[in-house]
């Protein structure tokens, strides 16, 4: 009975060991490429807005630029680090006075492949995104008037957008200055392994990757999570089986609700896009939650109605790891110098939004 009893136990590690050991499904490359898309290996274009070097050159020094704000203090890149995966790493972010925002900021980086902008998508593309912060009472907290006279009121700025937009009288504009956000952000693109594999190469993510991305397509995650940016192309609710606690779904945030006025859309949110995942944390629109690992889980039992096994947890949190791209090499530019025509900064909130 001792010898039997052995045996099975021997078995059960055994066995154990082969569900641990399961080899990468045949065809794993074939099934993902219906579903997902390689990111491409030039900047992308953009409606409405041709992309030159000039425009993403004075786009860049836009979005380094923290003039832009009426306290001089926040700048794009305050939020949306790139030096922190294109996000702060908190759990709403800090604008004027001091405020917290009500949502986590979301990263920029591939920003532009994104069916729409903001958790809710209430910003159609990356130019309507870039005009929102500046004008938020709790963001930056400016006026379009204001922007536009302080960027005046550098005679670099006024040689950099004459440079972009030369077939314009008067370039320097709220919409011009969107427009070459917008351009530089287009180029905030970060190839992953997982787009080397996508493109041919099987060696390029890890066996325990590969197991996941299968776990990951066969659970259900990409339902939404899917496309070129691995999600961010549609919108879903929050807890479609179960929803979450208070503490990760806030009751207060409605989602999209707030845009359409549509009950259908309440805690209805843009699926977040997957890339460089591992390092943006903390994770959902609340930032409630820190480990890359609790949020998966957490989606199993809101969104699948599953409560994960720890193993497949960490199977599809090394799948969401081969997400993590090359970050573009950026230099922190050189801004022009104010003068004495250059708006002082301000520390109260403009009355006129």
């Amino acid at each position: 009975m001792k010898n039997l009893l052995s045996s099975v136990a021997i078995s059960v590690l055994l066995a154990t060991a082969a569900v641990a050991a399961e080899p990468v499904p045949a065809g794993l490359r074939d099934t993902a490429i219906e579903l997902f898309k390689p990111l491409p290996s030039t900047i992308p274009s953009v409606k409405d807005n041709k992309i030159t070097p000039e425009k993403i050159a004075l786009g860049k020094a836009l979005f380094f630029d923290p003039r832009i704000s009426a306290s001089g203090v926040f700048s794009c890149n305050s939020c949306h680090n790139v030096g922190t995966g294109g996000d702060d790493n908190l759990e709403t972010s800090i604008g004027h006075g001091w405020q917290k925002g009500p949502r986590n900021s979301p990263t920029v980086f591939n920003a532009v492949f994104n069916v729409a902008q903001f958790w809710d998508g209430r910003a159609e593309d990356l130019k309507a995104q870039a005009k929102g912060p500046v004008q938020a009472g709790v963001e930056m907290a400016n006026t379009p008037a204001a922007v536009t006279l302080t960027l005046k009121s550098m005679p670099d700025y006024v040689a950099w957008f004459k440079a972009a937009f030369p077939d314009e009288e008067d370039p320097v504009t709220f919409d011009n200055f969107a427009r070459a956000i917008e351009a530089f952000e287009a180029t905030l693109i970060t190839p992953a392994p997982f787009d080397a594999f996508l493109n041919g190469d099987e060696d390029a993510m890890t066996v325990e990757a590969k197991q996941g991305l299968a776990l990951f397509m066969d659970k259900g995650c990409a339902s939404c999570h899917a496309g070129i940016n691995v999600g961010g192309e549609g919108y879903y609710p929050f807890g479609l089986i179960e929803k979450p606690g208070a503490d990760v779904l806030p009751e207060n945030d409605k989602g999209r609700f707030a845009v359409t006025n549509t009950a259908d859309d309440s805690y209805v949110f843009r699926a977040a896009p997957l890339r460089n995942i591992a390092l943006t944390a903390p994770y959902f629109h609340s930032g409630k939650v820190w480990d890359l690992k609790q949020a998966v889980a957490v989606m199993g039992t809101a969104q699948l109605g599953e409560e994960l096994q720890e193993e497949e947890v960490e199977l599809i949190v090394a799948f969401l790891n081969s997400l993590t791209g090359k970050m573009p090499e950026i230099s922190y530019p050189v801004l022009p110098a104010e003068t004495a025509d250059t708006p002082r900064p301000i520390s109260i909130i403009p009355t006129s939004q």
